[in-house]
Order: C-alpha cells, then structure tokens, then sequence
C-alpha cells in the first residue's frame, strides 16, 4: 500500500469541473486524512437554523453568522463543534486539529471551553472519503488543495469564501476566483 501524505488542515477547494451538487463550489476543512481515508466539514454552506435551535448552550459562543452550517452529505443528524483557540494550550473539551483549529466537545459544559474561544462554528454532518477515495478525487481533478487559514473557519461572510480563497493564492488558482457561476452565458 502506498503511504498517503496527511492533508489534515488544508483546504480542498471544489473546481468548476467537479458536479457533484453537494461540493458545488465548496471548500473543505480537512479534519483528519490518512491512509484510513478523510474526514472535513464544509465551511461555505449556512443554513437558516439558528445555533440556539439545536444546541442553546453554545448559542452565545458561536460565531457570526450565528446558524448551523451543513458539514457535508454524512450524518446530518451529528454536530460538529469548531473552534479556534489562539496560543499553545487548549481549555479542556477542545483537541487541536492543525494549528489553531480544533475540535469542541459538545457534551462538555460551554463554560469550560467559553473563555478560551477566539470563534466557534458549529456543523451539522460532514464530508467523509473511504480509503484512496479522496487521492482519486484529486488525481481527477476535482479538488484544489490550498493552505488554510484560522480565518476560513469563522469568516463572516462565507458565502464569498470560494472566491476568497482562490483570489488569495499566489498561483494561476487565483484567476479562477473569476471564474462565473453559469460559463454557458459568455
């Protein structure tokens, strides 16, 4: 078996190319990815149900805009908490990721981890990939893969976070944050 180098961290960021309606346009925090396959959340996809309607405690601690976001296809009926925590040391409840990211405990008491959150974003479901899946995806062509920054993970306007991404890479990935909704109306 070949050895699968992590990308736990990064960024996938959907081409034009890729059709598959749930990553249209989609960028992806990768959570964990190894030779046992991938896991990350969607960052660009809001819903309108408000924190406070699924998990009360956290409302005041979640981020603008203050909705749960769809993490992806898999179990959507689960909650993912993601948070950044500036500085070595995480409270209790949160476990580093890559950086300054980190996974919540949502069972844990909000007050336990509620001082040290920078922003906090909470998901519903996420994006998974079988082993070798995700390295296929790639090898066809429908993921870029780009550094992240903590800033993604709360941006305000995350609607505009494809384009934000691509038009921040110092490469030709950065004329595609141009690249039109509908190609066929050129």
């Amino acid at each position: 078996m070949t050895e699968v180098s992590s990308l736990t961290g990064r960024l996938l960021v959907a081409t034009p190319a890729l059709a598959d309606p749930n990553f249209d346009r989609a960028v992806v925090l990768l959570l964990d990815h190894d030779e046992e396959g991938s896991l990350g959340v969607v960052l660009n996809r809001p819903t309108p149900v408000g924190v406070g309607d699924i998990l009360r405690p956290w409302e005041d601690l979640a981020g603008e805009p203050g909705v749960v976001f769809q993490g992806g296809p898999v179990s959507l009926d689960s909650a993912l908490g993601i948070a950044v925590i500036p500085g070595e040391e995480g409270p209790l409840g949160w476990r580093r990721v890559y950086g300054a990211i980190g996974l919540v405990d949502l069972e844990a008491p909000p007050e336990l981890v509620g001082a040290a959150l920078g922003s906090l974003r909470i998901f519903a479901g996420y994006a998974g990939w079988g082993p070798g899946q995700l390295e296929t995806e790639l090898e066809e062509g429908a993921w870029y893969v780009v550094e992240s920054e903590p800033g993604d993970v709360s941006s305000p306007r995350p609607e505009q976070l494809w384009r934000a991404v691509l038009r921040r890479q110092r490469s030709e990935l950065a004329m595609f944050a141009t690249y039109p909704d509908d190609p066929s109306l050129n």
